[in-house]
């Protein structure tokens, strides 16, 4: 169980992952060793998971966000055409959904040309994909993977 210091420390580095050790120490009123030392213990618990840096998606030609559902003929293989989906390098996140026999797979890709390549060549020749439905998104307002924590 984390107590409220190590949620405040958990939510410093969700804004800025890269702050400085003794920037945290200083808003947690903590000597820096003793909060390095709660950072490493929540990076071996897995309550800190790894760090990641955000690119700007127009600077690497990937303006377009869509959410294809993709049926499954069954869901046998789905271990294996999970595994096909995720190793797609354009799929950010795949998610298996209850009750549809199916996944919803967030894809980013130039524009709607590579969408449909993408679709055609690297999703539909997967054997088990039945079927997919894509909507294509117009506008962003908000893209995050931040988790609200209290503390």
């Amino acid at each position: 169980m984390l107590d409220d210091i190590s949620l405040k420390i958990l939510n410093i580095l969700q804004d800025k992952a890269r702050i400085p050790n003794i920037d945290v120490a200083r808003q947690v009123e903590m000597a820096p060793s003793t909060v390095l030392e709660r950072i490493r213990k929540m990076e071996r618990q897995r309550g800190i998971d790894g760090y990641e840096v955000r690119l700007n998606p127009v600077q690497f030609n990937r303006r377009q966000i869509a959410f294809i559902e993709i049926r499954f003929c069954s869901v046998g293989d789905l271990p294996e055409t999970g595994e096909a989906l995720a190793a797609i390098p354009e799929v950010q996140e795949m998610h298996y959904e209850a009750g549809e026999n199916c996944c919803l797979v967030k894809v980013r890709v130039d524009g709607p040309t590579e969408l449909a390549a993408l679709i055609r060549e690297k999703i539909a020749v997967i054997k088990q994909v039945a079927s997919t439905r894509t909507a294509a998104v117009l506008h962003t307002y908000k893209e995050t993977a931040r988790i609200p924590i209290r503390g």
